[in-house]
């Protein structure tokens, strides 16, 4: 099936970072796939993204939500992608939406503009940022949390364990690696041979790491919170904005990389619910 006159693969491409010739593959056929569906003669520059975000996002699962929760994921969301376009070196933000998928009631799509196969601890620390921002938007808008945070926390705990177990990214443990891939247990603890004490300093330094990057997630959105409730409201009122669409509604130029004044909220930030 051809291409429209007017498809720039430059756009998909950029979010593929890490696919493989199969995976590259399987994304042209479903965009064919999604295009055949729609009984057009040509693979449009939509049908691309919409399977880039099945492939990688998971099918989409219309529920009903009730409109207390739907605006809570609003501002989970936002605050993931704020805290991507706030932190220096971090990926630069693709997509972000409240139409559930998979498992997940709202996604946010970050990925490279090219290949990484290194990561150095400034930019890890500022994923783990990024990770909790979701629960940290709940508690600065809300004054509690949800279970919604559970995926997030996993990971969170995976990549502070293995900075301070692997990649000798902790000062307290040294430049040693005690653990590797193969003796992370499914808890993401060092396994059996590593011993009682070390155990408790892994333990203490991944507590003192995540600690210190919520702190500062939650001190970064409470300075910016007139963007972070104008990125929700956008997300309320569209559901899903394209990267364009979403730095714009938090007051960014993404292409230029200058700061514009956010735009106004049509309501009041809803008060913090305790």
């Amino acid at each position: 099936m051809p291409l429209c006159d007017d498809v720039e693969l430059g756009r998909p491409a950029a979010s593929t970072p890490g696919m493989v010739g199969a995976d590259l593959k399987n994304l042209v056929n479903e965009a064919a796939l999604i295009a055949a569906s729609r009984r057009r003669g040509a693979v449009a520059i939509s049908d691309f993204m919409e399977a880039l975000e099945k492939i990688v996002l998971g099918a989409e699962r219309r529920i009903a939500l009730a409109p207390l929760e739907r605006e809570r994921i609003a501002y989970h969301e936002a605050g993931h992608a704020l805290l991507g376009m706030l932190e220096p070196g971090a990926d630069p933000v693709r997509k972000v939406s409240i139409v559930p998928r998979g498992r997940a009631l709202g996604v946010t799509l970050q990925s490279p503009e090219d290949d990484r196969y290194g990561y150095n601890s400034r930019y890890l620390r500022g994923r783990v940022k990024g990770l909790l921002a979701g629960r940290a938007a709940e508690e600065l808008v809300y004054g509690d949390v949800t279970s919604g945070t559970e995926n997030d926390l996993e990971q969170v705990t995976r990549i502070t364990r293995q900075m301070v177990g692997r990649w000798g990214m902790s000062d307290a443990v040294g430049l040693v690696s005690v653990v590797d891939s193969a003796a992370l247990d499914e808890s993401g603890l060092p396994a059996a041979g590593a011993s009682e004490a070390t155990r408790e300093l892994v333990d203490s330094e991944v507590r003192r790491i995540v600690a210190e990057c919520y702190s500062d997630a939650l001190a970064r959105l409470r300075e910016n919170r007139d963007r972070l409730d104008a990125l929700a409201q956008a997300l309320l009122e569209r559901e899903t904005l394209d990267e364009e669409d979403a730095y714009e509604a938090a007051g960014f130029s993404r292409d230029l990389g200058v700061e514009e004044s956010p735009p106004p909220v049509d309501e009041a930030p809803p008060a913090p619910r305790i």
